[in-house]
C-alpha cells in the first residue's frame, strides 16, 4: 500500500467553517421552500429532529478528528475500526454521488446566470454548464488556499440576502400579523408526513462532513475541524430553519408548493415586485460557492483514495501548488459527461432525483463513522469522553430514521453505487495479495 502524501495544511478555522457551510448552503436552498411545501408544519418538526440529529453527527466527525487528528479524513478512521470493506464501501458511494451532484450543481448555475445576464441566452446550456464546471475546476488546479479563499468569498456573499431575508420576513410578520393568519398551512401534522419531510431536510444539510475530509490540509485540525464542523452545522441549521419558516408563514402553501422560484414569491410579499433579476445573481454566487466546496471536496477524497491504494496511485500526488490535480481533473470529467447526458432533465426534476439518491449515498458514511466513534470508545473509553458513545448511538440512529424518509428507490440506487465499486475493490485487493506475495517485484 501506498504512503500518504505529504500535504501542506493552507485551511485555517474560518476556511474551513466556510467550506462546511458553502458546501450545505448551496443553490438546493432557493429550491427547498417549494419542496417542503406540501409538508405544512410537518417540515419544521422535520427540521427540528434533523437539528438534532446533524449536531450529533458533527459532535461525531469532530470528537474522531480529536481522538485521530493525523488521520486522514473519514477514510482512515473506518479503515481502522470497521476494515478495508466498510470504509471503501461508504466512501466509494459519496465518491460517485459528489461529482454527480457537481454536474446538477453547474447546470444549475448555468441556468440561472442566464436569468441574471440575458446576454448570456445565446450560448449553447450545455456548454455554459461545462465552462462553470472547468472554472471552478481551475481555481482550484491553482491550490487549496486558492479554493478556499473563493469558498470564504462566495459563502460571506450568499449569507447576505439570506440574513437580509430573514429579516424582512420577521419585520412583515412583527408589523402584521394577519399576514400569516390569512393563510396558515393546512397539511395535518403526523410521524408519516414528518419521516418523508425528513429525507429531503437531510439534503440541505449534506456536506457537515467536509471539514473532516480535507482535515488533513486544515492547521491544527485537533481544535480547528471540530470547531468548523459544529460552527458551520449549527449557522446552517438556524438559516434553514428560519428561511423555511418565514416562507410557510408568508406564502400560500398552494402557492409556494407550485412556485419554480420560491423565494422569488417571498420576496414578492416582502419586498415588492422586481427583484428577481438581483436574486438570480445571489443564486449563481450561492451555487458557485457550492460547487467550489464540492469541487475541492471530491479532489481531497479522490487524492485520499489513491495515496491509500484505493485508486491508482497517481491520483494521490499533489501538483506543484499543492492541489490534487490528478483527482480535480478525473471527477471533472466525470461530472462533464454527466451533464452531456443528463442537460435534458429540468433544473427541478434533476435537483429532485439528485437530491434524494445523494442523501441516500451519503447514509452508509455517517452510518460507518457514528459507529466507528462508538468503537473507538468501547475500545479506549480514556481518551474520549463518556458522551462519545451516546453521540455515536444518537449519529447511527438518526441516519436509520432518515433511511425510512428516503424511500426504497434512492436506497437501491445508494446499493447501485456501491456496487459499482466491487470490481475496483477487487481489484485492489489481488494488487496487495500480489505485492505481499512478491514483495520485490517493483511497484507502479
Amino acid at each position: 500500500m501506498s504512503e500518504p502524501v505529504a500535504t501542506g495544511r493552507e485551511l485555517g478555522l474560518w476556511m474551513a467553517t466556510a467550506m462546511v457551510v458553502g458546501n450545505m448552503i448551496g443553490m438546493g436552498i432557493f429550491m427547498q421552500p417549494a419542496a417542503l411545501a406540501p409538508y405544512g408544519f410537518n417540515a419544521l418538526l422535520a427540521w427540528g429532529i434533523t437539528v438534532i440529529g446533524c449536531a450529533a453527527l458533527a459532535l461525531v466527525f469532530a470528537m474522531l478528528v480529536r481522538r485521530l487528528p493525523e488521520a486522514d479524513g473519514p477514510l482512515e478512521y473506518l479503515r481502522a475500526t470497521l476494515g478495508e470493506g466498510v470504509s471503501f464501501a461508504a466512501l466509494w458511494c459519496i465518491w460517485v454521488a459528489t461529482w454527480v451532484s457537481n454536474a446538477a450543481l453547474a447546470i444549475g448555475v448555468a441556468g440561472y446566470a442566464t436569468a441574471a445576464l440575458p446576454q448570456l441566452s445565446g450560448l449553447p446550456p450545455s456548454a455554459a454548464a461545462i465552462a462553470i464546471l472547468w472554472v471552478v475546476i481551475a481555481i482550484n488546479l491553482l491550490g487549496v488556499r486558492s479554493g478556499g479563499g473563493f469558498q470564504l468569498v462566495t459563502t460571506v456573499l450568499k449569507i447576505v440576502p439570506l440574513v437580509l431575508l430573514m429579516a424582512l420576513g420577521a419585520w412583515v410578520l412583527g408589523t402584521d400579523p394577519g399576514a400569516y393568519a390569512a393563510h396558515p398551512p393546512t397539511t395535518p401534522l403526523s410521524l408519516q408526513t414528518t419521516l418523508s419531510a425528513s429525507g429531503i431536510v437531510l439534503f440541505a444539510m449534506l456536506g457537515l462532513e467536509s471539514a473532516a475530509v480535507v482535515a488533513g490540509r486544515v492547521r491544527d485540525p485537533a481544535r480547528n475541524v471540530p470547531r468548523a464542523t459544529l460552527y458551520g452545522t449549527l449557522a446552517t441549521a438556524g438559516i434553514y430553519v428560519a428561511v423555511t419558516a418565514i416562507a410557510l408563514l408568508l406564502v400560500p402553501q398552494d402557492t409556494l408548493a407550485r412556485s419554480s422560484a420560491p423565494f422569488i414569491e417571498v420576496l414578492d410579499r416582502v419586498a415588492g415586485p422586481g427583484g428577481g433579476r438581483w436574486l438570480a445573481v445571489f443564486v449563481v454566487i450561492s451555487g458557485l460557492g457550492c460547487l467550489n466546496g464540492w469541487s475541492l471536496f471530491v479532489g481531497e477524497l479522490t487524492r485520499s483514495f489513491g495515496a491509500h491504494g484505493v485508486l491508482p496511485a497517481f491520483l494521490g500526488r499533489n501538483n506543484r501548488r499543492g492541489a490534487p490535480a490528478a483527482g480535480l481533473v478525473l471527477t471533472g470529467l466525470l461530472a462533464t459527461g454527466v451533464t452531456l447526458m443528463n442537460y435534458s432533465e429540468s433544473l427541478v426534476q434533476g435537483f429532485t432525483f439528485l437530491s434524494v439518491v445523494t442523501t441516500a449515498a451519503s447514509l452508509p458514511l455517517y452510518f460507518c463513522c457514528a459507529l466507528a466513534l462508538v468503537v473507538l470508545w468501547r475500545r479506549d473509553p480514556g481518551r474520549l469522553p463518556r458522551a462519545a458513545w451516546l453521540a455515536g448511538l444518537a449519529g447511527a440512529g438518526y441516519t436509520v430514521f432518515t433511511l425510512f424518509g428516503v424511500g426504497l428507490e434512492p436506497f437501491l440506487w445508494a446499493l447501485a453505487l456501491a456496487a459499482a465499486g466491487v470490481p475496483l475493490y477487487a481489484w485492489q485487493q489481488r494488487g496487495r495479495r500480489r505485492a505481499a506475495l512478491h514483495p520485490e517485484a517493483p511497484r507502479r
